[in-house]
C-alpha cells in the first residue's frame, strides 16, 4: 500500500473514529434482574429502528435521484442478477450491519454503494488494494 493510499485510510478511520459516541464505558454482560425498561430498549435498538424516536421536524421534498444514485441501484441489481447476493442480505447488510453512525450519516444510496464494496471484498470477489486502486483511478479521471 502507497504511502498516499495509507494516509487516505488512516484520514477516513480518524474521521470515523470522530463521529463514533464520545464515551463507552465496557462492562461485563448484566444478570437479567439488573436491566430495566431503559436498558433492555437500549442494548434491543438497532440502528435502523428509528421510529417514534425523538428527532427534529423535517420538511417532505420530492426530488430526482442523482446519475450516481440510478447507477448505485443498477450495479446492486446487476450483484443480486448475478448471485452475488439477495435483497435480504443487502437489507441487513446496508441497514443493520453499518451501525448508527453510518446509518444516519450517510444518504440512502450511499449506505447501498458502501454496502455493495463491502460484500465484493467479503466475499473475495475483489480485494481491498485492487478496490482502492479503482477508486483512485476513477477519481483522477475526474480531477
Amino acid at each position: 500500500m502507497s504511502s498516499s493510499t495509507r494516509e487516505k485510510v488512516m484520514k477516513h478511520l480518524d474521521a470515523v473514529g470522530y463521529l463514533q459516541p464520545a464515551v463507552h464505558k465496557p462492562q461485563h454482560a448484566p444478570y437479567p434482574d439488573e436491566i430495566d425498561h431503559t436498558m433492555y430498549r437500549a442494548y434491543t435498538r438497532s440502528a435502523h429502528d428509528v421510529g417514534g424516536e425523538p428527532d427534529v421536524p423535517m420538511a417532505w421534498e420530492e426530488k430526482e435521484e442523482e446519475q450516481w444514485e440510478l447507477n448505485t441501484f443498477a450495479t446492486c441489481e446487476c450483484l443480486a442478477w448475478r448471485g452475488v447476493w439477495n435483497a435480504e442480505e443487502r437489507r441487513r447488510r446496508q441497514n443493520v450491519d453499518v451501525g448508527q453512525t453510518q446509518y444516519l450519516g450517510l444518504p440512502y444510496y450511499g449506505r447501498w454503494l458502501l454496502t455493495a464494496a463491502r460484500i465484493m471484498v467479503d466475499k473475495q470477489y475483489v480485494t481491498l488494494t485492487e478496490l482502492v486502486n479503482k477508486i483512485d483511478e476513477v477519481k483522477k479521471r475526474y480531477e
